[in-house]
């Protein structure tokens, strides 16, 4: 007879997870992960890189952006 707290299709053993089909997944997971972090990784660099070569292409230039008018410590 089943009591309140047990169910009549209780087989009373506890399933156990598959190990090595779990552990795969987990390693799936993770590799797409890393992945998907290094290719993050290398578009941030790429694009600072980018920043910083436009940056040091307009040093080239001292009165880049300053207007004719404004140029009061060269009088």
């Amino acid at each position: 007879m089943t009591n309140s707290l047990e169910s009549s299709s209780s087989s009373g053993e506890e399933a156990k997870p598959d190990g090595p089909a779990g552990w795969f997944r987990v390693g799936a997971v993770a590799a797409a992960s890393a992945l998907a972090g290094g290719l993050l990784a290398a578009w941030w660099y790429r694009k600072t890189l980018k920043k910083l070569q436009q940056a040091d292409q307009d040093l080239e230039n001292p009165h880049f952006g300053i207007p004719e008018e404004d140029q009061a410590d060269e009088a």
